[in-house]
């Protein structure tokens, strides 16, 4: 059989059984990744090297940070502070968590920030008696459009940064602004999705107001070690160019640290390390691996910007929504290392920067269409299972669609005002 027809074949199964939600989306990952490597597809040698070791580590290393930070007491704390601060009433504090969320995405990776956020938040649902399904997915489109700001936020900027040779400055003063526009109109959305959803409960707000916050940090030694460790992790992370450090060395480098100096139960944090989490990735990437490497990817983009005739608007405009609909298929990360080189044999023939901001948007944007589209959103909603809610491939479409949708419309029109008009 065709090898292109074979990988095709196995992807669109692997993402039928994802989408069904019949079994564990890991299972069908894995089983999509061991399938291409089983039928000769791709060698398990090209299937471990399409593995972002740099995306698995991050989130180990974090992961590991935020179990001890847990034991201190700190979240609790932050949720009984998000609750006061915005006073009982749960659509606003999924505002107030929202904006959070999306600037402190803009400042590190969005994947860190969801891995720190989303326990405050599952507290925070749990104490004022709502569902955190709301709360979970409003952060993680929040993450998307936050991360979408610099060159840091969002893996993809980080891929077109150094291909193009473009610097912290320079992205985020052409990124941010159209970032800032669509969170606040994300905002007004969230209000309209998720209102009618989230309810006030006047006896829990009662009971949170007469809490003594003080009793929740349970282990003070323990969380200024963490506050120490961590602040040293975050400035790596703005850093680590400087000094030619990977964020995932970082990470795991502050995670061990911390494991020695707070003298805690390893096998405690390492086991309640989102394990399902990094497994789903590493099937995830073997299987994209294998379609990019049969030129399925390659293909498919060549032969949608064809149809532009060489016109700067038009692929510019082909691009940004091209991207924004494979970023939410295959996940956006090997996604954008694919369209790159594509990206620059076009700039031969016309002005490139144009083309590098609509792929920017698109993939880090169109990462907010579907639960796999990218990384935080896995992360979040595999945290959401953990807890014993679900946040389901179909229900994630029903919001992450319509806010997709109006932040391309709203990222045309700026492409379109700032560089091709």
């Amino acid at each position: 059989m065709n090898e292109t027809w074979l990988a095709g074949g196995i992807f669109l199964i692997t993402y039928a059984i994802i989408v069904s939600e019949k079994i564990s989306r890991t299972v069908a990952a894995l089983l999509g990744g061991m399938a291409m490597i089983l039928l000769g597809v791709v060698s398990q040698e090209q299937a471990f090297e399409s593995v972002d070791w740099n995306v698995i580590f991050l989130l180990v290393g974090m992961m590991a940070i935020a179990n001890i930070l847990r034991e201190t007491g700190l979240f609790q704390w932050i949720a009984v502070q998000a609750v006061r601060l915005g006073k009982g009433q749960p659509m606003r504090i999924l505002i107030i968590l929202t904006l959070i969320t999306a600037v402190a995405s803009a400042l590190l990776d969005n994947v860190t920030i969801v891995v720190l956020v989303a326990p405050v938040t599952l507290l925070v649902a749990s104490s004022l008696g709502v569902s955190p399904i709301p709360f979970l997915i409003a952060e993680i489109l929040a993450s998307n459009i936050g991360g979408t700001a610099t060159l840091v936020g969002d893996p993809p900027n980080i891929l077109i940064g150094s291909a193009a040779n473009i610097d912290f400055v320079t992205f985020a003063a052409n990124m941010a602004p159209i970032s800032i526009i669509i969170l606040l109109v994300f905002v007004g959305m969230s209000w309209l999705m998720f209102h009618a959803q989230l309810r006030n409960h006047e006896k829990k707000n009662l009971e949170i107001d007469a809490l003594d916050t003080s009793a929740l940090i349970t282990d003070k030694t323990l969380l200024w070690k963490s506050l120490i460790v961590l602040s040293g992790v975050i400035l790596g992370f703005l850093t680590h160019r400087t000094f030619h450090l990977e964020p995932a060395t970082i990470a795991l480098t502050g995670g061990t640290l911390l494991m020695l100096w707070g003298r805690n139960d390893v096998h405690h944090i390492l086991r309640d390390v989102e394990w399902t989490t990094l497994f789903f990735f590493i099937g995830l990437f073997i299987t994209v691996e294998a379609i990019v490497e049969v030129g399925i990817i390659a293909a498919a983009g060549e032969a949608a910007l064809q149809l532009t005739g060489g016109s700067l608007p038009l692929t510019s405009m082909l691009l940004l929504w091209f991207s924004a609909v494979a970023s939410g298929i295959v996940d956006n990360i090997p996604y954008t290392a694919t369209m790159i080189p594509l990206v620059q044999s076009l700039g031969e023939s016309m002005p490139i920067m144009p083309l590098w901001w609509s792929l920017a948007l698109g993939a880090c944007l169109g990462g907010n269409s579907t639960l796999v589209g990218a990384a935080a959103n896995v992360v979040v909603a595999n945290l959401a299972e953990t807890s014993g809610s679900s946040i389901g491939f179909k229900l994630f479409l029903k919001y992450g669609i319509p806010v997709t949708l109006v932040s391309l419309i709203l990222s045309s029109v700026y492409i379109w005002l700032r560089y091709l008009s």
